[in-house]
């Protein structure tokens, strides 16, 4: 085989976020990565990672800034991570650097040991949250994976390799799609279109969280009302409402109302509904350190809640995306990928990602948790999602980023 011919890698990035929803009966237990348990590993990439989300999704927003945007950073960014490890030279460096990671500052080992870590908590077990991660290598039947690159990928990252024929493509699509719909229950299906011919290895990731919320929405008060897409557009859509104590206030600093919403188990949904025609000015003052003061603050005060009923979806292909930030090589013909096998050279031909959100009022089995009680209370200050707003789900142990999204038109999947 003439080395001269560059065949292709297929770095497939899937998800679901189903919220809130049902929660798994049973759940397998993980191996714990070595690690001292009062100083976890992933601190040490979790500021990374969460710099990576905001800079992903400013360049997700430039490139559409009037449609509906959802992704998963941390999804996004293992894949990326578990991908360098079989990586050279350029190939190497940019990676690490566009997730954010100063090599002078933290070793190679320790951004693994974090992923490592970081992984096991996530997929630890929860009797109140379902929060699953999955990693799948699907590789042609005639190439050989090199060491340490399939240990690794297998310790580290938890990656299952599965051995497929990319010669019959239609086949090899619908092997990758059936792993997809079954690791997100059904709620991914058909991820990949197209498979390019000359594909030799394909890098599946996937996140599933299902989890119900702590003050749930009670479903005999949502009613139709108005979404102002923009100063031109209205849309109808069911809005949700809910009347009680919750941890919402008014940032001056972001023109922005925030509302912090618990879900039963580890995670939390932090919404930014800025001041009429201050979005641009959220998007760009929002960063890492805002995020951890609000999910430090516990002050709760009195407040109607209005929010639209809403399934969106975002699908990216991230070439362009990632080649914003620095991460090139990789898509190029001059990449390095020579730590995952010697048998052809590679390159990535693409990179896909698409995350799904549900926002519903599930969970509601106990309807008197919704009301508020009590007199003497000031009246309630009234916060109405009914235009666009920024959603970002943080998992509060390992104070993650676990998706991203803004919702510009909830009646657009």
């Amino acid at each position: 085989m003439p080395s001269s011919i560059a065949w292709g890698l297929q770095l497939l990035a899937s998800l679901c976020c189903l919220l809130p929803g049902c929660l798994a009966e049973d759940g397998q237990e993980t191996a714990a990565p070595q690690q001292d348990q009062k100083h976890p590993a992933f601190h040490r990439i979790t500021p990374n990672v969460a710099d990576f989300t905001f800079s992903l999704y400013r360049e997700l927003a430039k490139q559409s800034n009037t449609h509906n945007i959802f992704f998963s950073p941390v999804n996004i960014a293992a894949a990326l991570a578990m991908l360098s490890l079989g990586t050279k030279g350029t190939t190497h460096t940019e990676i690490l650097e566009g997730l954010a990671f100063n090599l002078t500052e933290i070793t190679e080992a320790d951004v693994h040991a974090g992923f490592q870590s970081l992984l096991h908590s996530l997929n630890r077990p929860s009797n109140q949250l379902e929060l699953t991660t999955g990693s799948g290598l699907f590789i042609n039947e005639n190439l050989k994976l090199l060491e340490p690159f399939s240990t690794d990928v297998k310790n580290l990252y938890q990656s299952e390799a599965f051995t497929v024929d990319f010669t019959d493509s239609e086949e090899a699509k619908k092997q990758i799609n059936k792993y997809v719909e079954k690791g997100t229950q059904g709620k991914i299906v058909d991820l990949v279109k197209v498979l390019d011919k000359d594909t030799m290895l394909a890098l599946v990731n996937y996140i599933l969280f299902k989890s119900k919320w702590e003050k749930p929405f009670n479903p005999e008060q949502t009613r139709e009302g108005d979404f102002h897409v923009d100063e031109a557009t209205v849309v109808k859509v069911p809005m949700m409402y809910q009347m009680g104590m919750f941890r919402v206030h008014y940032c001056s600093k972001l023109s922005s109302w925030v509302l912090l919403m618990g879900y039963q188990g580890n995670a939390t949904a932090i919404f930014f509904l800025p001041d009429q025609g201050k979005m641009p000015h959220l998007e760009a003052t929002l960063n890492t350190s805002i995020i951890r003061q609000f999910l430090c603050t516990s002050d709760i005060s009195s407040a109607s809640i209005y929010f639209p009923k809403l399934s969106i979806s975002g699908t990216y292909d991230l070439k362009s995306v990632l080649s914003a930030l620095g991460i090139t090589t990789v898509f190029s013909n001059g990449d390095d990928l020579s730590k995952v096998t010697e048998d052809v050279p590679l390159k990535v031909s693409k990179a896909v990602h698409k995350a799904v959100l549900t926002l519903d009022e599930k969970g509601t089995e106990a309807a008197g948790a919704t009301s508020l009680g009590g007199a003497g209370m000031s009246l309630p200050q009234e916060v109405n999602f009914n235009h666009p707003f920024l959603i970002i789900i943080v998992d509060e142990e390992t104070e993650s980023p676990l998706f991203v999204g803004k919702v510009v038109n909830p009646t657009k999947q």
